[in-house]
């Protein structure tokens, strides 16, 4: 697979990761021994860039890298996420429906040694805050990873689901290298937020996650099909009145993809790519895993490109991409 410089800070990875979470956790059971495959071949197939955070699990997802990876670290480009709260029995803490964000330069270090250990390595690639912390100025979070940098546990700097204005006051600080933030035919907010001219403006790399709109865009989801445990049962936009309507956006997508005879959700990544993002799509399956890596190599004609558009524009998403407590931390 080719690769790429994500950002301006030297940073290089395939042009497409692998999205780790789901092998944790969010999308109802899964089975280790089937993960460590499917990390294993992403290896084989050319994927480099691999992403987790502490809170997936939590933590169980770093320790699966951690295993996945042992003898091999010098193949590839491993990003953490850092930045919630826990209790005293490891469980993510939640006040009010909402979960506790943590900015605090002490927490954030401490994080950060914590990924270490669990994903057995002496450094991690790149390290994104995974939300923003309201109470804590962004500079004073931003110069604690900073010095880690110079200390050479992590190499670079990320942010996930940040507003363009508090981009600019990180990178001010230290160089940012990714920005991470939801991002798709499904979801194309940050077009219309000043988050995607921010990075290009930057430069700063971009990395979609759910390039597949939690695999609705594929359209083979199947909600009656869903583990009780799924994350999907309760999201938004696939629930009531809101999933009859977003469905008729699938199926114009997947006419789409029937012209040019490939997959819908290889359409979907390979429009993720054309747009300068290095999407992240997840899955725990290798059948799948081949099905994505292929669309890397997918390109689409400005006429494609423009149908693409049409079918479906900013905004046009019916509901919510999270429910009202996770909604007041994106952007901040």
């Amino acid at each position: 697979m080719k690769s790429v410089e994500l950002g301006t800070t030297g940073l290089q990875v395939s042009l497409e990761g692998l999205g780790c979470m789901g092998m944790s956790t969010t999308y109802g059971p899964s089975n280790d021994e089937e993960s460590l495959a499917t990390l294993r071949r992403a290896v084989e197939l050319g994927i480099t860039y691999f992403d987790t955070a502490e809170v997936y699990g939590p933590f169980h997802n770093e320790e699966l890298l951690g295993r996945a990876f042992a003898g091999m670290r010098d193949r590839v480009v491993i990003s953490t996420k850092v930045g919630f709260g826990y209790t005293d029995e490891g469980q993510l803490a939640i006040i009010d429906g909402i979960p506790v964000v943590n900015g605090e330069p002490e927490h954030i270090i401490r994080a950060i040694e914590g990924s270490l250990r669990r994903l057995n390595t002496d450094y991690i690639d790149l390290v994104y805050l995974h939300r923003i912390d309201p109470k804590v100025p962004i500079e004073q979070t931003i110069a604690a990873m900073s010095k880690l940098v110079s200390e050479g546990k992590i190499g670079h700097i990320g942010l996930s689901e940040a507003s363009a204005g508090t981009i600019r006051r990180a990178h001010a600080v230290h160089p940012i290298t990714a920005v991470q933030t939801e991002y798709s035919l499904f979801e194309r907010g940050v077009e219309s937020n000043g988050v995607l001219e921010t990075v290009r403006e930057l430069g700063i790399g971009f990395v979609p996650y759910s390039p597949l709109g939690r695999g609705f865009l594929t359209g083979q989801l199947k909600m009656e099909r869903l583990d009780p445990t799924d994350f999907r049962n309760y999201d938004p936009r696939l629930s009531g009145k809101n999933l009859d309507a977003n469905t008729r956006i699938v199926e114009a997508l997947a006419l789409i993809a029937k012209e040019k005879g490939i997959k819908p959700s290889q359409l979907a990544l390979a429009w993720t790519i054309a747009q300068g993002g290095v999407p992240i799509p997840g899955t725990r399956r290798i059948q799948y895993l081949e099905e994505n890596v292929a669309a890397a190599d997918i390109v689409l004609s400005k006429e494609e490109l423009a149908k693409l558009d049409e079918a479906a524009p900013v905004g046009v998403a019916s509901g919510d991409r999270y429910d009202k407590g996770f909604m007041t931390q994106l952007t901040l």
